[in-house]
């Protein structure tokens, strides 16, 4: 099996390849978020960072709340509601609210989580802090519907390692739509 450094860096670079599809894939997930049954709560979008598909845009087109993940820096993730209130860094660098009680996960109707990959069985490939693990542990954040964004480049045709603590994906969104694990 080839370790998970070795696959970062391998799913990293198919990412970057397919730069020119984050429109698309926006436009896929846009639609996915607005065909969504549950109409309630906060969507949890992300941040981009490098190489992510860039969903902000998402937050003028849809009539839910949104929130964005809080790093602690320590390996704790929670989300916030997002308003037009200045972002700040938060533990890990990253553009976050940084006021506000955490959130709830029942007052989150559907995750987005940015990846370097996933496999067919929803098991996800990320940077390495295992802050979506984590959280995902949690079976009351695993109850909430959670999709994947990046290029179907980065689908894994193998199974991607898989920790104790792994929840597999609701799904993923690619350029090609909606996909769901097997």
């Amino acid at each position: 099996m080839t370790s998970k450094q070795d696959l970062r860096r391998l799913f990293r670079q198919r990412r970057q390849e397919q730069l020119s599809l984050g429109s698309v894939i926006c436009r896929q997930v846009q639609t996915l978020v607005q065909a969504s049954p549950v109409r309630t709560g906060h969507l949890g979008l992300y941040w981009p960072l490098n190489g992510e598909v860039d969903l902000r845009t998402i937050r003028l087109a849809i009539s839910n709340e949104v929130a964005l993940p809080f790093a602690d820096g320590c390996g704790g993730l929670h989300y916030r509601h997002w308003t037009d209130t200045p972002l700040q860094a938060d533990g890990c660098g990253i553009p976050a609210p940084n006021d506000g009680q955490p959130l709830p996960a029942d007052q989150l109707s559907l995750l987005l989580v940015p990846a370097l990959a996933i496999d067919r069985t929803g098991i996800r490939l990320g940077y390495g802090g295992g802050y979506y693990d984590r959280l995902r542990a949690d079976p009351t954040w695993a109850s909430v519907p959670a999709w994947v964004v990046l290029p179907s480049a980065c689908i894994s045709s193998e199974p991607l390692p898989r920790d104790a603590w792994d929840v597999p994906f609701t799904g993923w969104i690619t350029e090609h739509g909606p996909g769901q694990p097997r």
